[in-house]
């Protein structure tokens, strides 16, 4: 991927008075420091502001740094926040600028993040950082020209910054200045002979000039240091695909997909595999992976990995001039008899309430299942997404355990372990897959998640990766057009259960106000959240993300 950055915080530092006496003095002094380790840094910056010790301009570098840890754990609404407070203690600090730049730009809001590294080069135009991470912006939106130029312009003011370069590589390849590129590679060397952006970076570069030799060479003496890699094998997969070899490619996209089962340039790849060997129905469902997959934003690869796959599967796309107008159809999953945590009881009986009110309401197809181990989530999305193809409605219930990792969202079968939250990519189910099965339907497509309950593995967890885990329910998302989404409570919050038999308040409401003629979906939900709030005694808020097409009403009972 393009790399962007943070980098250390400057000195903009305001002098202190009788540091000497005090007794947080050096931990001032490693605050202001840009040479001191990062991890003695951030420390340091985090002790003067718990002690509340700083003000004005040591203050701002203090939150700066703050902000700095909240992006590596992939908190940027809390970043944003703090470098927010920064920058309004000093508005000239431009490593600030540049931090909530990127903390935008991992947000997806690209324009955000412009503005902050235009100010920032505004305010410092020698600072070099920002004219990188603005060029990563310009080669995902395809103006390569642009980001060479910015790339370059980060090379000139700061030339030992090893990202500049390879950026630069990276660039002059998809431009085809093939010797450009490897010189660059080649100036990257003498700042770090080891640096893996270089080997796995340039294994595309000869791959494209045809040196097919020299890419699998730099590729493959990556891949034995970093095994799980998949940026490095999806390149290997990549040149594979260049010389012809589908074979290896194709082995290398499913490795790609065992580790991660959402990536979206293993799905994109693989699909072109399987449209090659006319295999269509397969290579629909990879499209749809990667068409339809949740990402906060794209990098350059993804972005066309992305475009690929939607031109691709919009072209497979079986004509239905037979189909009937309206076809609806759903997949309602109840999920209670967990072996490693707490069972549920009422999610069977959520789902037995709501497929029954669809097939009530003239759903064409209501596939009905419960306690789906992870094997079988799976199959039973990829038998949804065949028969959402075929449909102007797709419709998903889950009731069930759900819970959020470092902006993903899971929802559990009921064989996880979830010993460590690494396991969750490999023992849970991504809620990308859930909509990928949705995508395929001519309308509307709706998924409606009754799962905010407690993580039940949240206590126990293994905490391996610097990312945020949340114990309670999932994390908010922003789908693409044509899309809802609607949680039983919102970030945060739990769903409750029915007491005793009863069903859950979600579920209640939801299978009451379903039946009730002309309630255009829109405001049907609304009328769903109030109706959970006023029945949990402001304990539970619905919400609800995207929304259908907007030139056509949507009612689940049209009347008379």
């Amino acid at each position: 991927m393009l790399g962007v950055v943070s980098l250390v915080l400057v000195i903009l530092a305001a002098g202190v008075s009788s540091a000497a006496a005090d007794p947080l003095a050096d931990d001032l002094a490693t605050c202001r420091d840009r040479q001191a380790d990062v991890q003695a840094r951030a420390n340091a910056c985090e002790n003067l502001l718990k002690a509340d010790k700083v003000v004005g301009k040591d203050k701002a570098i203090a939150l700066s740094a703050r902000g700095n840890t909240l992006i590596n754990k992939r908190d940027y609404d809390h970043a944003i926040e703090t470098l927010t407070i920064a920058l309004d203690l000093d508005p000239d600090n431009v490593i600030a600028l540049n931090l909530r730049g990127l903390a935008y730009e991992r947000k997806g809001q690209d324009d955000l993040a412009m503005a902050d590294y235009n100010l920032a080069l505004e305010k410092r135009p020698t600072y070099g950082v920002p004219y990188n991470n603005r060029g990563v912006i310009h080669a995902r939106r395809g103006a390569v020209q642009s980001a060479v130029d910015d790339f370059s312009l980060s090379i000139k003011y700061t030339p030992k910054f090893l990202l500049g370069w390879t950026n630069r590589a990276r660039a002059r390849t998809l431009l085809k200045d093939f010797d450009g590129a490897i010189a660059d590679f080649a100036e990257a060397e003498k700042i770090d002979p080891a640096a893996p952006q270089i080997a796995g970076n340039r294994c595309i570069t000869y791959g494209m000039m045809r040196q097919f030799d020299r890419a699998f060479a730099d590729c493959n003496r990556l891949i034995e240091k970093q095994p799980k890699n998949v940026f490095v094998i999806n390149n290997r997969a990549d040149v594979s695909m260049m010389k012809g070899d589908f074979d290896a490619a194709l082995k290398d996209y499913n490795t790609v997909i065992q580790i991660n089962p959402n990536n979206v340039r293993a799905h994109s790849g693989r699909g072109q595999i399987y449209e090659r060997r006319k295999e269509l129905a397969q290579a629909r469902a990879d499209y749809r992976a990667a068409a339809y997959s949740l990402t906060k934003f794209d990098y350059t690869e993804v972005a066309h990995a992305r475009a690929i796959a939607q031109e691709r599967l919009a072209a497979l796309m079986p004509q239905r001039p037979g189909a009937a107008p309206g076809r609806r159809v759903a997949l309602v999953i109840g999920n209670g008899a967990y072996k490693n945590a707490h069972a549920l009881p009422n999610p069977p009986r959520d789902a037995k309430l709501i497929a029954s009110v669809l097939r009530d309401l003239g759903f064409q197809s209501v596939m009905d299942t419960n306690d789906l181990t992870r094997d079988k989530f799976f199959q039973t999305l990829k038998a949804f997404a065949e028969e959402a193809e075929k449909a102007d409605w797709a419709v998903v219930y889950y009731a069930g355990h759900g819970f959020e990792i470092g902006g993903v969202n899971y929802l559990v079968p009921v064989d996880a372990k979830l010993t460590a939250d690494k396991d969750a990519e490999t023992e849970a189910v991504a809620l990308e897959q859930v909509i990928a099965a949705v995508g395929a339907a001519r309308k509307l497509r709706l998924v409606v998640l009754d799962a905010c309950r407690d993580n039940p593995f949240a206590p126990a967890m293994q905490r391996t990766l610097s990312l945020k885990l949340v114990d309670k329910g999932f994390s908010n998302i922003e789908p693409g057009a044509g899309f809802m989404v609607v949680y039983a409570a919102k970030h945060g919050e739990t769903a409750m259960d029915g007491d005793g038999s009863a069903n859950s308040p979600f579920a209640t409401a939801l299978a009451r106000e379903i039946k009730q003629p002309r309630i255009e979906i829109r405001k049907l939900f609304d009328i769903i959240r109030d109706d959970v709030w006023a029945a949990t005694r402001h304990g539970q808020q619905p919400f609800t993300y995207g929304s259908p097409p907007g030139r056509e009403d949507f009612y689940f009972a049209a009347g008379k």
